[in-house]
């Protein structure tokens, strides 16, 4: 790995994500039940009668962060999930395409038996599996919705990408976290 002297000193790779959902509850039965993460500990509640909310966390100054639960999920980046309660909150999920727009894709080895899986339990799957091309090919993906209506996807590219014929470097991988 090419460790230069640019950007942040000491900087080694993503600890967690963090997002809000509106019921945590619901969120870590998704998680834990559908998805087959851990779940590890949870904060809270958290509010300031000041303005540390806003200074510290650039949301409302009476926002009261009801709890926090962390997950882990296979190899990868831990998430952190928040629970919010907030007079200016605004309660519609984003869409890819809107500002702050996002979506969480897990790696699976067979995206068949995988799909079949969410199926059974009854989990939105948007449209069929797409092929990608270009510096992309050899991937499948295909997204999928939580019951909030958070974005997943699912990826899997099990012989590589084609942009790994032309260069030795290479994105992280979960199945391969040592690259």
């Amino acid at each position: 790995m090419n460790h230069t002297n640019k950007g942040i000193p000491g900087l080694r790779g993503t600890d967690h994500i963090g997002f809000t959902v509106p019921d945590l509850e619901q969120a870590a039965a998704f998680f834990v039940d559908v998805l087959g993460c851990e779940a590890f500990y949870d904060l809270g509640p958290f509010k300031s009668d000041e303005d540390w909310m806003q200074a510290h966390l650039n949301i409302h100054p009476r926002a009261v962060m009801k709890k926090l639960r962390f997950f882990r999920c296979g190899n990868g980046s831990n998430f952190e999930i928040f629970e919010y309660e907030s007079p200016d909150q605004v309660p519609t999920q984003p869409k890819n395409s809107d500002v702050g727009g996002h979506h969480l894709a897990f790696y699976v080895d067979d995206m068949d038996s995988a799909l079949a899986y969410l199926r059974g339990k009854g989990v939105r799957i948007l449209g069929e599996p797409t092929r990608s091309a270009n510096a992309s090919a050899g991937q499948t993906w295909v997204y999928f919705l939580a019951p909030w209506g958070m974005q997943f996807e699912l990826v899997s590219y099990p012989q590589g990408k084609a942009y790994e014929r032309e260069t030795a470097r290479r994105l992280w991988h979960p199945a391969h976290p040592e690259r």
